[in-house]
């Protein structure tokens, strides 16, 4: 099924909703997520507008700007669908996606999976590393206050759901908790090998951060 009419009115909707939202869950965050997402669908056999709408609607609500419910995104999400009278069965598939896509510490398991899912998780997980993802780590680290770095304060591996919704590490911590972890957690081919790339920048740019640091460069 394509319905680019739904499409449209799903990017302006999301355009509307996140139109003062914070630099790394802003309109062009999902504007990449929606073209990573293409990307790697051209290479899967998937419901194409199930994806595009997964990735359109996927941090409609994010949890971590409506005090931790996580409730809110799937709400936002099927009201708007039903008003477009999307099937139940789309609508179902999407809101399954949104429950299902965070990291949440890396330690939860899936209650739902689907090609769509795989696509949109690593569509989303790709935007968290490489260029873009240090530059959303450092610009939500700035957005709560939190220093860049403290070598005082270890990273936190294996954290439970709570602990990694609570953290208030500095934000090259996050690299070691999350970011650095995505890599080997990607669902798809065409995902596993971009994010391949990405991680190697990642670790360059950690070296040269090191380094600049203890002013060695």
């Amino acid at each position: 099924m394509n319905n680019p009419d739904l499409i449209n009115k799903t990017i302006l909707f999301v355009k509307e909703k996140l139109a003062n939202a914070e630099g790394g869950h802003d309109w062009f965050h999902i504007q990449r997520v929606y073209k990573n997402a293409l990307l790697i669908a051209s290479g899967e056999q998937c419901d194409e507008t199930v994806v595009k709408l997964g990735a359109l609607l996927h941090d409609i609500a994010d949890s971590k700007f409506h005090g931790g419910d996580e409730a809110v995104g799937p709400k936002v999400a099927r009201e708007f669908l039903e008003s477009q009278n999307a099937s139940e069965e789309t609508i179902s598939h999407v809101v399954q996606i949104i429950n299902n896509i965070s990291f949440k510490g890396g330690n939860n398991k899936k209650a739902f999976s689907s090609i769509e899912l795989d696509i949109v998780q690593d569509a989303d997980r790709l935007d968290a590393i490489g260029a873009i993802g240090i530059a959303r780590a450092f610009n939500y680290g700035g957005f709560k206050n939190r220093a860049m770095y403290d070598p005082n304060i270890a990273p936190k591996l294996n954290m439970t759901k709570e602990e990694y919704k609570n953290s208030q590490a500095p934000t090259i911590n996050h690299f070691y908790e999350k970011l650095l972890l995505l890599k080997d957690k990607m669902n798809t081919q065409t995902g596993k090998e971009i994010a391949q790339q990405r991680h190697h920048f990642m670790q360059e740019f950690l070296a040269q951060f090191y380094a600049e640091w203890e002013g060695e460069l």
